[in-house]
């Protein structure tokens, strides 16, 4: 893998990340048990897509 590549994935890595936390964040605020667990779902895929990426390098 070159080095823009692995750049690439690093940044991918941290907006998976983010996007998880975040998510996961949202979810422990909303008292809405359908919306709540449709976060809780996207924060499932996030990590997911972060493993993904990982499992590149």
């Amino acid at each position: 893998m070159t080095t823009k590549e692995l750049l690439y994935v690093e940044d991918a890595l941290g907006h998976e990340k983010y996007f998880q936390t975040k998510c996961k964040e949202t979810a422990n605020q909303i008292h809405d048990t359908e919306l709540k667990n449709c976060i809780e779902d996207m924060a499932q895929k996030h990590q997911q897509i972060f493993q993904n990426f990982y499992e590149l390098l």
